[in-house]
């Protein structure tokens, strides 16, 4: 114990040190979720194991429970991947409930935190995939800054739009083309959207969003994505659906 103090003491002396005297800056801060399983514990302690068998019960007791079904494999990726598609359209469909009617529907890719496996869906996949308190919001923009939100996405390699977008990029990242529903986006239009509170400030590069005029954004908790995802699922499981989403070309690259 005596070693173990005067190192650690010895250790903080060093560190003050190097932040008195460092010319370093913080450049930007990443993060994931990495899944501790077996892989990283290959021989549990058996103590441990027993000590969290109540809290695991407990966990398990929120996170399990079954809220609906997928077709198959889903995961999100740019420009375009099955499930951002899901996403975006859950946005579209959760705005009936607040009796809204949108355009399209902005999901970011950075949101999406998780995939989805063929199968059975619990909260706990849910709660993977969107563990933010993001809520859903709903915007007017016109048509001028649809256009600069589309090439907004093109900078980043594309975004997660519900069907009936469909967007060219360039492989420099430029916006070559922009159709809503099977004709081009009008500048002097007004679209209504449905998307995220986090999103509707302008964040994750999408600047566009800022203009947004007509803001309807409940901040109650039960607004939060996730559960209107899981309502979704729900439904779709109450009609007897499974839930299926693929790729259909609502973001090209030429």
């Amino acid at each position: 114990m005596y070693r173990k103090t005067i190192y650690l003491f010895g250790l903080s002396v060093l560190l003050t040190g190097v932040g008195c005297t460092s010319h370093y800056q913080l450049a930007g801060v990443q993060r994931s979720r990495v899944l501790v399983d077996s892989h990283y514990d290959a021989v549990p302690d058996a103590e441990a194991t027993q000590f969290m068998i109540p809290f695991k019960q407990k966990v398990d007791s929120v996170m399990g429970p079954v809220v609906g079904e997928v077709a198959h494999d889903m995961a999100a990726h740019r420009p375009e991947s099955d499930l951002s598609n899901l996403l975006a359209d859950i946005m579209v469909w959760g705005a009936r409930d607040y009796h809204e009617t949108v355009d399209f529907g902005v999901y970011n890719m950075g949101g999406i935190r998780a995939a989805l496996s063929k199968g059975k869906v619990t909260y706990g996949d849910v709660l993977d995939i969107a563990p933010f308190e993001n809520k859903i919001c709903f915007l007017t923009l016109t048509g001028e800054k649809v256009l600069q939100l589309f090439s907004e996405m093109a900078h980043t390699g594309g975004e997660a739009v519900s069907h009936g977008v469909e967007l060219v990029f360039t492989h420099d990242g430029q916006l070559k083309s922009a159709r809503l529903n099977g004709k081009e986006v009008d500048p002097k239009a007004s679209y209504r959207i449905a998307t995220l509170d986090y999103l509707a400030q302008g964040n994750d590069k999408m600047e566009a969003f800022k203009a947004g005029t007509k803001v309807v954004s409940p901040q109650e908790e039960s607004n939060n994505t996730r559960f209107i995802i899981m309502n979704y699922f729900k439904e779709q499981t109450a009609q007897g659906k499974v839930v299926n989403s693929h790729t259909e070309g609502r973001i090209r690259v030429e």
